[in-house]
């Protein structure tokens, strides 16, 4: 009998490659008549930050919303950790490690800080709240990433938006989540703490253990941040690059030759301007 040392034959077992954080495979969303998203197919490794750009009704908002559970795709699949996973809600996505943070923010205006930074995951002691917990946890958060706010009693309806947007963030970051969906949260802030935002999504990625869609208009923080980005036009993606391999000038060249076959598919409209407007 022959006995063959593998190894020393240089024969070894292949590493097997690591499956996405999160996948979605040929997804399309239909509401009645009107098709959101079609066939799209994106994917997130683990520790990597994915930009997702496109225009307004794009279907951008929808596609997160599905990878979070808060819709169920018409067709296609979701991928977790490389096993199909349907999810059934937004706190199965949860328990799935998955946060979001939307553009509507999600907030109530009416609780304090501290409240809205543990919204539906408070801390208690039997049926009591552990309020000063909750307390001293939001003052170290908010310290921890920079952002000025003078008290965490008080009402979010007396902070600016970008203080808002920070507070959302913020949740969704100081929690046990490993992926991490971010639908515009620099949209209503201001220079200063949309670059605090954005070392703090510096910070996730180098640390590695936290996969990120960061959906923005801006290229340019996009380029900053992302490891790769994703076009999403008429509900399907139509570009997939490496930021390295790409360019703002790139990208606001794909969205303005958009723009401008819309307006040449604009055809014969406006002629009854002249007669209606007296000319």
């Amino acid at each position: 009998m022959i006995v063959v040392d593998v190894v020393s034959a240089g024969i070894r077992d292949e590493p097997r490659p690591v499956p996405p954080a999160i996948e979605a495979r040929n997804v399309s969303k239909r509401f009645g008549s009107v098709t959101a998203l079609e066939r799209v197919s994106l994917r997130v490794g683990k520790g990597e930050v994915l930009g997702l750009i496109g225009d307004n009704g794009a279907g951008k908002s929808t596609l997160i919303k599905i990878l979070n559970g808060f819709h169920q795709p018409t067709q296609g699949e979701l991928l977790i950790d490389g096993v199909a996973t349907r999810l059934t809600g937004v706190a199965d996505g949860r328990a799935h490690g998955i946060e979001t943070v939307f553009q509507d923010l999600a907030l109530i205006n009416t609780l304090l800080v501290y409240m809205n930074l543990h919204l539906n995951k408070e801390p208690r002691f039997g049926p009591f709240l552990r309020r000063s917990l909750m307390q001293r946890n939001s003052r170290r958060y908010l310290d921890d990433i920079g952002i000025g706010i003078s008290s965490v009693n008080d009402e979010v309806a007396n902070l600016s938006g970008g203080q808002r947007q920070a507070i959302a963030v913020a949740r969704s970051v100081y929690s046990n989540s490993r992926i991490l969906l971010l639908d515009e949260p620099l949209a209503a802030m201001g220079a200063k703490e949309g670059a605090i935002i954005l070392d703090l999504i510096s910070m996730l990625h180098e640390r590695g253990n936290v996969s990120i869609i960061l959906i923005a208009h801006n290229y340019t923080q996009v380029l900053d941040v992302c490891d790769r980005v994703n076009l999403l036009q008429h509900g399907e993606i139509v570009l997939d690059k490496k930021t390295t391999e790409t360019s703002a000038e790139e990208l606001l060249d794909l969205v303005a030759n958009e723009y401008r076959r819309g307006g040449r598919l604009a055809g014969n409209r406006g002629q009854l301007l002249d007669e209606v407007r007296g000319g």
